[in-house]
C-alpha cells in the first residue's frame, strides 16, 4: 500500500513538472509574450499530473477498469478544454474539435494498453492448457490488435483531414496533419509501437504489418493527402517493431520479461 501511494506522488511530480516546463517553453512561444499566464501554467501542471496518473486506471478489475478510465478521461478532457480556451477562446466548434483529436489520442493509448492485458490473459489460458496453441499464421493473436489499427490507419487520418479543414475553412493549402505528421511520424510509431508489443507476447505476427497496409489503403481514395507509398510507411516499421518484440522475446529470459 506504501508502495502505491510512492508511485502514485512520484507520477503526479513527474507530469506536473513536464507540464510547469512545457508551459515555460511554449506558451510564451504561441501566445507572443514574455511572460507566463499564473492560469496556463496551473491549467499546463494539472493536465501534466493527470497524465503522469494515465496507467494507474488499468491496474484493477473490469469494473474498476472502465470507472476509473472513464473518470480519468472526463478529468483530462475538462482541463484540456480549459486549457485550449486560453489559446482560441470559447470557439466550440475548434474546441470540440481538438477535443474529438484528444479522445482519438486517448483511445489509441487505451486501447493499447488494453491489447496488451488481454494478451497476457491469453497467455495464462495457454500456461493453464486452455489454449490449442498458436492459430495459422497467428490470426487469432494478431486479431486483439485489430481495432489499434483501424482505430491508426483509418479513424486518425480521416479525423486529421477533418481537422485541417475546419480550422482552414474548407480549404488546405498545406496538409500539415494529414500531409506530413500522419504518414510520416504518426503511422510509423503507432505501428512500431504496437508490433514490438505483439512481437514482446506472441512472436512474429506476419498478418500485423499487412493488417496495416490493407487498412490504410482505403484513404487513397478517401484523402487527397494519401498516397501508395504511405501505406509502407504503415506497414514497415510494424514488420519492424513486431520483429524487434521478437528478438526482445528470444533474447530476455520470461522471467526477466514478466519484470520489465
Amino acid at each position: 500500500m506504501r508502495e502505491d501511494k510512492w508511485a502514485w506522488l512520484v507520477r503526479m511530480l513527474a507530469g506536473g513538472g513536464a507540464g510547469l516546463l512545457a508551459a515555460l517553453i511554449f506558451v510564451p512561444y504561441f501566445m507572443d509574450t514574455r511572460l507566463v499566464n499564473p492560469v496556463l501554467c496551473l491549467l499546463c501542471v494539472a493536465l501534466g499530473v493527470t497524465a503522469g496518473l494515465a496507467t494507474l486506471p488499468f491496474a484493477d478489475d473490469g469494473k474498476s477498469l472502465l470507472l476509473r478510465s472513464g473518470a480519468h478521461f472526463a478529468v483530462t478532457s475538462a482541463l484540456f478544454i480549459l486549457l485550449m480556451a486560453q489559446f482560441y477562446g470559447w470557439w466550440w466548434e475548434g474546441l470540440l474539435m481538438l477535443e474529438g483529436m484528444l479522445a482519438v489520442l486517448y483511445a489509441l493509448i487505451w486501447l493499447g494498453r488494453w491489447i496488451g492485458w488481454y494478451v497476457e490473459v491469453m497467455q495464462l489460458r495457454t500456461l493453464l492448457g486452455l489454449d490449442a496453441g498458436p492459430s495459422p499464421l497467428k490470426w487469432r493473436e494478431t486479431l486483439p490488435y485489430a481495432p489499434f489499427v483501424l482505430l491508426l490507419c483509418d479513424g486518425l487520418p480521416l479525423l486529421l483531414r477533418w481537422a485541417e479543414r475546419a480550422m482552414s475553412g474548407g480549404w488546405v493549402d498545406i496538409p500539415v496533419l494529414s500531409g506530413l505528421m500522419l504518414p510520416f511520424v504518426l503511422l510509423p510509431a503507432g505501428g512500431f509501437f504496437a508490433g514490438v508489443s505483439l512481437g514482446k507476447r506472441q512472436g512474429v505476427c506476419p498478418l500485423y504489418p499487412l493488417a496495416c497496409f490493407v487498412c490504410y489503403l482505403p484513404m487513397l481514395s478517401l484523402l487527397s493527402t494519401a498516397e501508395l507509398f504511405h501505406c509502407f510507411l504503415a506497414a514497415v516499421p510494424a514488420l519492424a517493431g513486431n520483429v524487434t518484440g521478437w528478438l526482445y522475446r528470444r533474447a530476455v529470459p520470461k522471467k526477466g520479461r514478466e519484470t520489465v
